[in-house]
């Protein structure tokens, strides 16, 4: 499983991270949430990424609820591949090392093929206990690396942290989504510089720099060979809405990179996604409304009934929903407009 799971994201993938639909009483809105994957697989997905920071990371506190979106993913997936390859299932793992492993097995159960290590939850974020539920994680199921951005959780990771990561052998991929070009480049370079560098993947979770991180690639000389790698795919946030366009984009950016010449096109579509990440994110306002930011966006048009999130801080800023309204009306093709309305009732059956 690790062998295909580690091709399979190095042959780069488009994973949105799924959000948590919730109906008006805070349990799950069971027909929101299978039309919420019956949309990212209609639009290409390559895989769905569950229980992860957009999913919302409160969500691992009721073992039951986990557990059942865990599985109706799964299990709508399954039902709408549609002649399409099986989708790659990432469950995000929270918690010090005994829960992260025991919610390791609960999606492997669940048919999942990999997991991404999220840090919320853990007693203490050091590095030693990172890479501890890393190894222990890594004998249950192929695993991720993370690196999230300070001002939802994360914390700056060192260049001897990633190269003692990439060590383990269980270890297929990592999201660098730092939001900074200094500390992604500290991902590459020592993945670059490690023996396991063309067996890792690296993925883009910087939604700031989506386009820029697919084009762009890292080289160094080791040993008097050269070496390159580049984002191919991602993990993100971002691609939980405008699913369709991020996999156009994506293709976009594979083809750019296979000629050697970026068209200027592919960078406009770049900068338009920037401007739409900006109101989703709440750049305004440090990030706070990202995760009800993903939801407004998907209740605006019409897939779910309410943005509201089971964290009592994850709320809309003020001017967040009129600032996301206006960011669909300039950049429609980026936001799925058409393809969202065209599909919606088949999705919400």
């Amino acid at each position: 499983m690790t062998d295909d799971a580690a091709a399979r994201l190095r042959s780069g993938m488009v994973i949105p991270a799924h959000p948590l639909a919730l109906d008006a009483d805070g349990g799950i809105d069971l027909r929101a949430q299978r039309a919420l994957t019956r949309y990212y697989l209609s639009a290409g997905a390559d895989g769905l990424a569950i229980g992860v920071h957009t999913t919302q990371f409160e969500l691992h506190e009721d073992r039951g609820m986990l557990q059942e979106v865990w599985s109706l993913a799964a299990t709508t997936a399954s039902e709408s591949r549609a002649g399409r390859p099986e989708p790659m299932l990432v469950a995000g793992l929270t918690g010090d090392t005994a829960d992260a492993v025991a919610e390791a097995a609960m999606a492997r159960a669940a048919g999942y093929q990999a997991a991404l290590l999220c840090p919320w939850g853990m007693t203490e974020v050091t590095e030693e206990a990172l890479l501890d539920r890393a190894r222990a994680v890594g004998e249950v199921l192929p695993t991720i690396g993370f690196y999230l951005q300070e001002s939802v959780g994360g914390r700056r990771l060192g260049r001897t942290y990633w190269q003692r990561l990439f060590d383990l052998e269980s270890v297929i991929g990592v999201k660098a989504a730092p939001f900074d070009r200094y500390r992604t480049n500290d991902v590459a370079q020592t993945l670059l510089e490690h023996d396991r560098w063309d067996q890792v993947a690296l993925m883009t979770g910087n939604d700031d720099t989506i386009v820029q991180d697919l084009i762009t690639p890292y080289r160094r000389t080791v040993g008097g060979r050269t070496r390159e790698v580049r984002a191919t795919g991602g993990l993100l946030g971002q691609w939980a809405v405008g699913t369709r366009a991020a996999v156009e984009a994506q293709t976009a950016a594979q083809e750019a990179a296979a000629a050697g010449s970026v068209p200027l096109e592919l960078l406009r579509q770049g900068a338009d996604l920037v401007d739409v990440n900006a109101a989703v994110f709440d750049v305004d306002h440090d990030f706070a409304g990202a995760v009800p930011g993903v939801n407004e966006v998907l209740r605006q048009q019409g897939l779910l009934a309410t943005a509201t999130c089971l964290g009592a801080a994850d709320l809309l800023s003020p001017g967040q929903s009129e600032a996301i309204a206006r960011a669909r009306e300039r950049h429609p093709g980026p936001m799925d407009e058409e393809f969202v309305a065209s599909h919606r009732d088949e999705w919400l059956r």
